[in-house]
């Protein structure tokens, strides 16, 4: 019986890791840092997730930047068929594919300057050119992000990050102060029931002594 329950009770854990292995990672479209530093390394982010994830597909990704100060796109890099290409001088052997790896289904279309320069401030403008491939037919969709950024000598700590650090530890001191109510007011609720608890047991140790003072009078006075 033992092992049947042992056997019974492994089910649903292969069940479990083997649907593991099965899913997929999950695409979230996540907005790309704005601040670059001179000298550096920088990721520019774009990510277009599929909205039937099941169905295959295949996607191209181009890059376009406006220098600041200037009024035309120019094309920079071209991701097609798991190839990259740099379009612009101004990026030669300074950009690379930071996207999806060993796929046609791109949704991760990110790329990554290389010795970040003060020329590289400006607007980039990523764009998506997607087939979905169904049973009997394809649909063509695109999408289209705009990043701006702005180069700068040295690193900076943005509001939105010093505002998220603040409002963390305000939560953890928020949290313990909570927990320290609730420690105080769970020991007094357990210190209330048990002195409740003790007085209703001296009551029926009472009443339990008083009536049987009373049945050994009767016995007397019956006798």
């Amino acid at each position: 019986m033992k092992m049947s329950a042992l056997r019974l009770l492994w089910v649903p854990v292969l069940l479990c890791v083997t649907h593991a292995w099965l899913c997929h990672g999950a695409c979230v479209e996540v907005d790309s840092d704005m601040e670059a530093v001179k000298g550096k390394g920088f990721k520019l982010g774009c990510i277009s997730c599929k909205m039937r994830g099941e169905v295959p597909a295949s996607a191209t990704v181009d890059w376009w930047f406006r220098a600041k100060g200037e009024s035309e796109f120019a094309h920079i890099y071209s991701y097609a068929d798991m190839t990259s290409y740099i379009m612009d001088d101004r990026f030669d052997d300074r950009l690379a594919w930071n996207g999806s790896k060993k796929t046609d289904d791109v949704q991760d279309g990110s790329i990554f300057i290389l010795n970040v320069t003060f020329n590289d401030t400006g607007t980039y403008r990523c764009f998506f050119d997607r087939t979905l491939v169904f049973p009997n037919y394809e649909y063509r969709t695109n999408a289209t992000k705009f990043i701006n950024i702005n180069v700068v000598g040295k690193a900076t700590r943005g509001m939105a990050s010093i505002f998220s650090e603040i409002m963390m530890y305000v939560s953890i001191i928020g949290l313990q102060l909570w927990l320290v109510v609730e420690m105080v007011y769970c020991y007094r609720k357990i210190a209330a029931a048990g002195e409740e608890a003790l007085r209703e047991s001296e009551a029926a140790y009472l009443a339990i002594t008083s009536e049987s003072k009373d049945n050994c009078a009767g016995v007397a006075v019956a006798e």
